[in-house]
């Protein structure tokens, strides 16, 4: 069986090639966001984006889903 974990997080700033993003948040558990607040609650995420054309993509303020399959 394959692990699978999917969280949401937002875009919060770049710098550069650097994308900062943070779990969403939100205390409306019958929201998307709630229901991802409950389940991720708190974390940080910084990654080197060093192609241009992967980099232009991600948008300070918007919203992307993070997957984390078992390699």
């Amino acid at each position: 069986m394959t692990a699978r974990v999917r969280a949401k997080f937002c875009c919060g700033a770049k710098e550069g090639t650097t994308v900062f993003m943070h779990a969403v948040y939100s205390e409306d558990i019958q929201s998307e966001n709630g229901r991802f607040t409950k389940a991720t609650p708190w974390a940080d995420l910084k990654m080197n984006v060093d192609n241009p054309d992967a980099a232009i993509q991600f948008e300070v303020g918007k919203e992307y889903y993070v997957d984390f399959t078992l390699a």
